[in-house]
């Protein structure tokens, strides 16, 4: 079994957005040479997230404001206070929240060393803290 991994970075222009990261995704899996297997892809932050949907601007926006609605900026969080182990005030337990929410990661098949996705499937790089310069993984593992 060959294993390919490659850490990417991605730069969110605003507090929240969702970043269309198919093609790089795809870029990974192509220069891996892996033909059969797997590819996982996965966020190194936690008021991030990695999500599957139809590539639509207005679903974008969608999912956005439902992350709005379900978890609200503001409330009475735990986390909002001094954090000792750190030396800083946490004020985002709504983004870290939101981020278990959309979840860390999305896998695929690969198969003739292609993703295997539905056709409107779009893998996205979910901001919820930004703007900020962010990371993630592709691994591929196969064949």
């Amino acid at each position: 079994m060959k294993v390919h991994l490659e850490k990417l970075v991605v730069q969110s222009k605003k507090e929240m957005e969702m970043i269309n990261i198919t093609d790089k995704v795809e870029e990974v899996v192509r220069k891996s040479g892996i033909t059969q297997g797997i590819v996982n892809v996965i966020t190194m932050h936690t008021t991030t997230g990695i999500t599957v949907n139809e590539g639509l601007p207005c679903l974008e926006e969608d999912t956005l404001d439902t992350l709005r609605r379900l978890v609200p900026e503001g409330l009475n969080y735990h986390h909002a206070r001094y954090l000792d182990f750190d030396g800083r005030l946490g004020v985002n337990a709504h983004c870290h929240l939101r981020g278990m929410l959309t979840g860390i990661n999305a896998i695929f098949p690969v198969e003739n060393g292609k993703i295997v996705r539905g056709g409107r499937q779009n893998i996205y790089f979910v901001e919820m803290d930004g703007p900020l310069s962010r990371e993630y993984c592709v691994q591929v593992l196969g064949e």
